[in-house]
């Protein structure tokens, strides 16, 4: 019996959790969503394709706990782990990343903790994204708690290649595949050319003019 209360009480304790991250994740959404009506409105274009987001799941939640060393508890979840809620903004443009990025960045209520640029530093693999770690403060009924989000901005192409990159690569097992080392060659190549289309539609975009002004 009181196995079953502590159970039902970890299981309240976690569905409490999730439910801050999720709200978490709505205040990071509706910044960026403000951001992008604004640019709408005012430059005439939107410096955001889409934003997706989720919460991890409960055994990947342990897997990062158990790697780290740390046990499971509310309060390791919160301190310990930085990337349970994740927001991912898809841009058209590379400058489109670094202006969403410092916009951010600079609102008074959002503090960045940590910042990872892979589009300047690739990963081994051709990944390429900029990656934020912020802390925002969520109202609830008890008060004002300050949450981690994880925010990956990209442009199309990068997550065009990164989605497709991953079902190859993850879901496929291609390690374990004959000639994965010719796959992963391909995949960097693949990376490579797309890299370079991107470059090239930046270059296009700053030879039509009048994108980036703020004034």
């Amino acid at each position: 019996m009181e196995i079953g209360i502590e159970m039902q009480e970890n299981i309240r304790a976690f569905s409490n959790l999730m439910m801050m991250y999720e709200c978490a994740i709505r205040e990071v959404k509706t910044k960026l969503e403000v951001l992008d009506a604004e640019f709408s409105v005012r430059y005439k274009r939107n410096p955001i394709s889409s934003i997706q987001s989720r919460v991890k799941k409960p055994v990947s939640i342990y897997k990062k706990l158990k790697k780290y060393g740390l046990e499971i508890s509310e309060e390791n979840i919160l301190n310990g782990l930085h990337d349970v809620a994740g927001v991912r903004v898809v841009c058209p443009f590379i400058d489109d990343i670094y202006m969403v990025a410092a916009l951010l960045a600079k609102q008074d209520d959002i503090t960045v903790l940590k910042v990872k640029d892979y589009i300047k530093n690739p990963k081994e693999n051709g990944y390429r994204s900029y990656h934020m770690i912020v802390e925002i403060p969520v109202f609830f009924s008890k008060g004002k708690t300050p949450m981690k989000v994880e925010i990956q901005i990209r442009t199309i192409a990068m997550d065009f290649w990164a989605s497709l990159e991953h079902q190859l690569r993850y879901k496929k097992d291609i390690e374990k595949v004959e000639g994965h080392v010719e796959i992963s060659r391909r995949l960097l190549a693949c990376a490579e050319t797309i890299s370079d289309t991107d470059r090239q539609m930046q270059e296009i975009k700053q030879m039509i003019g009048d994108f980036n002004d703020l004034s």
